[in-house]
């Protein structure tokens, strides 16, 4: 910089070379501790584990750490949003619902790895009039044998993990009581200022703010960098992304109709399409889930997770 105030001296500019010479080296150590630590795990999964427990621990979607280190299992589902509702529990506890409809998802292609490279289920949801799919996709569909669908979606698999294609996914391929996390596009809510965006307070209601009061205010600096680095929060479109909520607590299943009751939200409007799969931090399943899918007779009735057998409600004698 100019200036004699700005100036590094001779010994100053060497402080500096040690300084950053001992982030290198911190950061070349992080790196193979990290990597030694993860080439360490899967050699353990591989050989310590037999080849049961490790089809359990795909099914389950667990993750062994590091970038590329998910486990793939068993396929998910393609949903629709049908809306949200309420119900009480047998103990009074009150659960805001959201209702997914599997509509007719079949499974359209299967990818393999000698011909693509990977191992995947493509399936397809909600059947289509033929007039509305293009020329290419009724060919695909005509295929694979299966009626056009309105939306298709990939889930990767393992090897074992692989459905012969046509087959039906039901609503009783997740279990009651286990977690699943839902993928969907967030509803678009157009150009929107930073206060809504971004959650900026605003400037102040009074004392010489004038109609001022929702901007951003200043969003550069002075001669130096004399720009706006990029990825400023700044008013904008905001909306229609794409949006994967975890953890949600399958409440119910109704066999009949396909339909699943997740308790808590889902990205998207009522009618839009939703991506389920098994919890990547661990599905929790109460009972065994079926591999790799369910294939049995569909049960007459609701089917809920199990419950405490105490009421959580019931306040405890200590505390009394």
């Amino acid at each position: 910089r100019r200036g004699t105030g700005a100036r590094l001296s001779h010994r100053n500019w060497w402080r500096c070379l040690r300084t950053l010479s001992k982030m290198a080296a911190a950061i070349r150590h992080l790196t193979a501790t990290s990597a030694s630590s993860f080439a360490m795990r899967r050699e353990a999964l591989a050989v310590a584990t037999p080849r049961r427990w490790a089809t359990a621990v795909a099914a389950s979607g667990q993750t062994l750490g590091g970038r590329g280190g998910r486990v793939y299992g068993r396929t998910g589902a393609l949903g629709i949003k049908a809306g949200m509702i309420a119900e009480f529990d047998r103990w009074g506890t009150r659960h805001e619902l959201t209702v997914i409809q599997l509509d007719n998802c079949q499974v359209v292609q299967v990818k393999e790895e000698a011909t693509n490279g990977y191992t995947a289920l493509q399936l397809g949801i909600c059947d289509a009039k033929e007039k509305n799919v293009t020329k290419p996709l009724r060919v695909h569909y005509s295929k694979a044998g299966v009626k056009p669908k309105r939306k298709l979606g990939e889930f990767r698999v393992a090897e074992d993990g692989i459905l012969p294609v046509g087959t039906q996914i039901h609503a009783t391929h997740f279990v009651p009581g286990q977690l699943v996390d839902v993928c969907g596009t967030s509803k678009g809510k157009g150009f929107q200022g930073a206060m809504k965006r971004h959650n900026f307070a605003g400037q102040r209601a009074t004392h010489g703010v004038s109609k001022t009061h929702r901007a951003i205010g200043s969003t550069g600096m002075c001669q130096d960098p004399g720009r706006v680095f990029k990825g400023k929060k700044m008013p904008g479109r905001m909306g229609s992304d794409r949006v994967t909520v975890q953890n949600l607590w399958v409440y119910k299943i109704n066999p009949q109709r396909n339909l699943l009751f997740v308790k808590g939200h889902v990205p998207g409007v009522a009618g839009g399409f939703v991506r389920i799969s098994d919890a990547v931090k661990g599905a929790r399943f109460p009972t065994d889930a079926p591999y790799p899918t369910y294939e049995g007779a569909m049960a007459d009735g609701d089917l809920y997770a199990p419950l405490p057998d105490d009421d959580p409600n019931k306040p405890n004698e200590d505390d009394e």
